[in-house]
């Protein structure tokens, strides 16, 4: 008995210090890790790695096991895996295609973070890139799957933190991640999105914003080459791109590829990640800018009704021009970012272009005024509302530009910001702008809802009205606000009229064109209660036409006698969302972007063939 349990006894002790097998898989990773060629004595090497079930976990720990001068041994080895890896992509046993792209993904990502060769890293980038948009429709691309469980995503933030790399590969590295954010943006969760929308470092944000930024210098260096020589800058240069991106009318076309990718990573980094906001505060040396932003601005002049439209080649501008605009108004919304471009002691120079008009000249860029960016962003507003009244008339894009100047407004009005700026080029501009949509009523209603449009514009001088002793500079600016309204009362008469007309009506506008009669309650009491007074003091003095300053005088002494009402609501406006209004303008957009990469890829002859040659050759 005694000996059965000491053999037994043997036998435990035996069992214990058996090491356990390892997987057949396993063994072979050990083979790739070794300097020998692992197929010279097993020829079937490649072919039976990829029928055996991926171990990422063992994949993962030896690769990241390594420093950059062991990678450099095996590098032969790890070439293979990847060529082999791509090979077998192409093969029909599904099995063989799912290893592949796991062994793949794992190879791409040492290759990104290892510190080797760079036109080796730029070849993994244009690869992911040829991966990413083999459907138009990225969210189509089952491919994407296994990019999605196996991230690259820290992979691209080291390449934007680290400047030599950043420059060699930084605007691959930024459209990727764009692409790769909206895959499936809808449907899932995606975890590009999960990781990109809490992003804190410091030297990863600023190396994103530079890359956005010099690529927006550069579109605004080949737009400027085609007109004349011009200074460029990063928030501006976002500016830049609202205006630019529509044509002149027929003779005066400017042509320009937009770069839709670049505005959608810079839009997509607004939207997810507060933190980026802060990077539009910066200038950034590397790019050899001056400190203070210098850019131009909108460049189409007005297009009248009756003149030939748009080519199609403008459909791309139009999309461009609507992302802009909704980047501004992510911005507009952002606590942090209202902060820094209404900060007072921040002041830039921010020379936008300004198309020449008949009825303008052309300012001089000279003794530019100090201001907060703020000013700019209203600039812009106001110069793409007097340059885009045309036949294709922009309706969506007017809408976003006078929600953006609504919104500065509501922070204004909620912070008490006093800022030093002309109201009255802005009101001037929205009157204009009034007169034109009555100008075509019938030609605009066949196409849109102008009415919403002109309760839009009516709400922000009742803005004005109703808060602007909260925000305007000084009382003699409230001032100002009246005599231009009593100045233009036509134009509010007349929008009356149309407006009263069609609310009277049983037609499809009844209700609409009633909003805006409501709106303009107090609009029509300060004209009705001044105008007369003007009349009387211009008969009693034996007048014919008062100054400014004699109008002004009237309003000042009959404010106390003016009964307003308060209407409610006018600081509330509905936040911007993508998914439940935007879904489809960006499931176009990508699908546009996809292919112009795609297109652009091949251009290069970055096809499967020529990778395949590069990265064998690689020493």
């Amino acid at each position: 008995m005694a000996q059965v349990e000491k053999r037994g006894g043997l036998l435990r002790k035996s069992s214990a210090s058996k090491k356990p097998l390892k997987e057949k898989v396993v063994l072979m990773y050990d083979e790739i890790f070794m300097t020998e060629d692992p197929s010279k004595c097993s020829p079937r090497f490649w072919e039976e790695l990829f029928l055996m079930k991926v171990n990422l976990e063992y994949l993962e720990g030896k690769l990241e096991s390594l420093d950059g001068e062991e990678l450099m041994k095996i590098k032969d080895n790890i070439n293979c895996l990847f060529q082999h890896c791509i090979q077998a992509l192409g093969e029909e046993h599904p099995i063989r295609v799912v290893n592949a792209l796991q062994n793949l993904m794992e190879s791409l990502d040492s290759l990104l973070c290892a510190e080797g060769s760079e036109s080796l890293k730029s070849l993994c980038l244009k690869l992911l890139l040829c991966l990413v948009t083999v459907t138009d429709n990225i969210s189509q691309n089952t491919i994407l799957e296994y990019v999605m469980i196996n991230s690259i995503f820290e992979a691209i933030l080291q390449i934007l933190s680290h400047p030599p790399s950043r420059r060699e590969h930084g605007y691959d590295a930024v459209v990727l991640l764009a692409l790769l954010v909206n895959y499936r943006k809808y449907e899932s969760v995606n975890p590009y999105i999960v990781k990109l929308s809490i992003v804190d470092d410091e030297a990863t944000l600023n190396g994103m914003g530079l890359v956005i930024a010099q690529a927006l210098s550069e579109y605004n260096r080949q737009y400027k080459d085609k007109e004349e020589e011009h200074q460029s800058g990063f928030f501006s240069a976002l500016t830049n791109m609202v205006g630019s991106m529509f044509i002149a009318d027929a003779h005066e076309k400017i042509s320009v590829q937009t770069n839709e990718a670049i505005l959608l990573a810079l839009y997509e980094a607004v939207h997810l990640n507060r933190n980026f906001i802060t990077v539009l505060a910066q200038s950034h040396p590397e790019m050899g800018l001056v400190t203070t932003p210098v850019s131009p601005a909108p460049t189409t002049p007005v297009t009248p009704l009756g003149t030939t439209p748009p080519s199609s080649d403008d459909e791309h501008r139009l999309h461009s021009g609507k992302l802009c605009l909704i980047i501004l108004t992510c911005i507009a919304e952002d606590q942090y970012a209202n902060a820094f471009l209404h900060d007072d002691n921040m002041n830039f120079r921010v020379n936008l272009h300004r198309m020449p008009m008949r009825h303008r000249k052309k300012a001089a860029d000279k003794n530019l005024p100090c201001r907060p960016l703020v000013c700019a962003v209203l600039d812009l507003m106001v110069e793409f509302i007097v340059t885009h009244m045309m036949k294709e008339f922009p309706m969506d894009l007017y809408i976003r530009c006078i929600q953006v100047v609504h919104k500065l407004l509501c922070y204004q009005k909620k912070c008490r910001v006093r800022l030093h700026y002309t109201w009255r080029e802005l009101w001037s501009a929205l009157i204009n702008l009034l007169k034109f949509l009555m100008s075509n009523e019938t030609v605009l209603l066949a196409k849109h809802n102008i009415f919403t449009l002109a309760l839009m514009i009516v709400n922000l001088f009742n803005m004005f009205i109703t808060y602007g002793d909260t925000f305007l500079p000084t009382p003699s600016s409230y001032d100002e606000l009246y005599y231009e309204i009593i100045r233009m009362h036509q134009s509010f008469d007349n929008l009356y009229s149309m407006v009263l007309r069609l609310s009277t009506n049983a037609g499809q506008w009844k209700e609409a064109a009633s909003k805006v009669t409501h709106a303009l309650v107090n609009i029509r009491a300060i004209i009705n209660h001044f105008n007369p007074k003007i009349e009387s003091y211009a008969a009693v003095n034996h007048i014919s036409q008062l100054s400014e300053e004699q109008v002004l005088e009237v309003v000042r002494a009959n404010y106390d006698t003016l009964t307003l009402k308060l209407q409610d609501g006018l600081d509330q406006y509905e936040r911007y969302s993508e998914q439940h209004k935007e879904a489809a303008f960006f499931k176009e957009l990508v699908r546009s972007i996809s292919t112009n990469v795609r297109r652009n890829l091949a251009f290069h002859t970055l096809s499967q063939e020529v990778l395949l040659k590069e990265f064998s050759t690689i020493s």
